[in-house]
């Protein structure tokens, strides 16, 4: 049984899309950027290179059974697909933003008439819909950034991560639509066919995810300091403790954390007696 995957060919989310399923164990065999089609280390996985702007309505349509795109693309392109997980990478906005010199400061300044530039066009109709205002909406194909310097648009409504290219640009934002993260979508009659495989698919990328961040540690305790150093360990579930042969009493203790408390863990079981302490990177874990 195959399983298509469709991901984006290039832009924000191609490389954190590849992270995320090398992660999970689904690395390429075909490098070459250029390459529609690319193999898997898994046989069952082949992975289609196409634009994420029309991931969901590829998925939609079965010409893939998965998808890997934004959330604001998934909801602009009002496609029917089942969303199987949020990726909790690409984060980002779709703004409205306006020249710094334009008069308008607020949604409620924008005229009746007022061009609007945007890619995404049933997200921002909505939006100006559900505000009652009358806006001439021009689709464009290439960046917004530049729209109103070029006389196109007045308003633009697009992505941004930090806002710094906005900035760069002369823009400022004054309204938010939308956040976005990274999704894993299938087409319903794939889903409901080859459930079991897209399911430990599913299984593979989540137990990436949860190993994100954190790390195992290890450590010899010495019999006197384990009950102190186990007070002070945090871990996923107790921290594991087997006997070392050693001349003084000795304790190997393993512990999960997350990679933000590892520093001061560190000081304060050190500091109780524990030594030899490694710190190991995590490639999944499943519950």
């Amino acid at each position: 049984m195959i399983i298509e995957l469709a991901v984006p060919n290039k832009g924000r989310l191609r490389e954190p899309t590849l992270r995320a399923l090398t992660q999970a164990g689904i690395a390429l065999l075909d490098k070459d950027k250029r390459i529609l089609y690319a193999r898997t280390t898994d046989p069952e996985i082949r992975l289609i290179f196409v634009r994420a702007i029309d991931i969901p309505r590829f998925v939609e349509e079965g010409a893939a059974d998965l998808g890997i795109s934004g959330h604001d693309y998934i909801v602009d392109s009002q496609a029917q697909v089942k969303e199987l997980l949020d990726l909790k990478f690409s984060h980002a906005k779709v703004v409205i933003a306006v020249p710094d010199k334009s008069p308008i400061k607020t949604i409620d300044d924008i005229k009746p008439g007022v061009k609007v530039a945007t890619k995404l066009m049933n997200l921002t109709r909505s939006y100006f819909d559900a505000k009652r205002k009358q806006i001439n909406l021009i689709k464009i194909s290439g960046a917004a950034e530049v729209m109103p310097h070029l006389g196109v648009a007045d308003v633009i409504v697009d992505i941004t991560s930090t806002g710094t290219t906005l900035k760069t640009h002369g823009l400022r934002i004054i309204d938010e639509i939308l956040e976005s993260s990274a999704r894993l979508i299938a087409n319903k009659q794939s889903y409901n066919k080859k459930r079991a495989k897209i399911r430990e698919l599913v299984l593979a990328i989540e137990s990436g995810m949860r190993a994100q961040k954190k790390k195992l540690v290890m450590m010899n305790v010495p019999d006197k300091a384990l009950q102190i150093v186990t007070m002070i360990l945090p871990s996923m579930g107790g921290p594991t403790i087997a006997k070392v042969e050693a001349p003084e009493p000795m304790w190997e203790v393993y512990s999960v954390m997350d990679e933000q408390e590892i520093y001061k863990v560190i000081n304060s079981v050190k500091k109780a007696g524990a030594r030899d302490i490694l710190v190991i990177p995590i490639e999944r874990i499943v519950p």
